[in-house]
């Protein structure tokens, strides 16, 4: 195939995956957005087409292929989960530095803590004030890792920032296996854990953007203090 007919056949697929797409996310999930022969016929492409458009969307989490009687094409939604979790081990193959996790996280927390401060979901925030009250309670490493995990989702939640969420998500699981062992390390550690969440929290359900920064920021600067320490 000649590189002007290969070129071509790209680029239909990827107008194809487009319209696809637009198709799939005009139309509530698990909806069946057609067959095989009804799709290329409304695509103006051929079968080929469609199929190498479907493979790609469902590799994105856009589609899900059923057979059978009701076979068809039905319309699906990527979760941030699974797509952070992939976007990660693409950075561990490439031998992505955990340290660079780190900093990004931290980064994007002070930007999150922030946020979540505006937010005026009650609901939302009591779930976060019934969180902080378990602080004391979290003493080992796997208790502050589930902690900060539930925190995390409830400020998602908050925020309602979906590309801020995807890069926290993946910067999260990137720094989960990080081999140089916890940040937080001894009773110190634990007690500067306590202290920092307890801070942030109290700045985001006071309301005060500001000051929930500005703790976020503080821990940026103690973690980032102490990782390089370890280097």
């Amino acid at each position: 195939m000649s590189n002007r007919k290969q070129n071509s056949r790209e680029g239909l697929v990827t107008a194809a995956v487009a319209k696809l797409r637009e198709m799939i996310i005009a139309q509530p999930p698990e909806t069946q957005i057609g067959s095989l022969p009804d799709l290329a016929k409304e695509l103006g492409v051929g079968i080929v087409t469609v199929q190498q458009a479907a493979r790609v969307l469902e590799h994105e989490g856009f589609l899900k292929v059923r057979r059978g009687p009701r076979g068809g094409y039905y319309g699906a939604r990527p979760a941030a989960e699974g797509l952070s979790r992939a976007i990660s081990g693409f950075l561990a193959l490439h031998h992505s530095a955990h340290p660079e996790a780190i900093d990004i996280i931290t980064l994007l927390d002070c930007e999150l803590m922030a946020a979540a401060a505006r937010a005026k979901d009650e609901v939302l925030r009591q779930k976060l004030a019934a969180l902080v009250q378990s602080v004391d309670d979290r003493n080992t490493a796997r208790q502050r890792g589930a902690f900060d995990q539930s925190m995390l989702d409830i400020l998602y939640l908050m925020v309602d920032r979906p590309l801020m969420e995807l890069l926290s998500r993946v910067a999260v699981h990137h720094y989960a296996e990080y081999p140089r062992g916890p940040v937080y390390m001894g009773d110190d550690g634990k007690q500067r854990w306590k202290r920092e969440r307890k801070a942030i929290i109290s700045a985001i359900l006071d309301g005060d953007p500001e000051r929930a920064r500005f703790e976020a920021q503080r821990r940026r600067r103690e973690i980032m203090s102490r990782l390089n320490a370890q280097i």
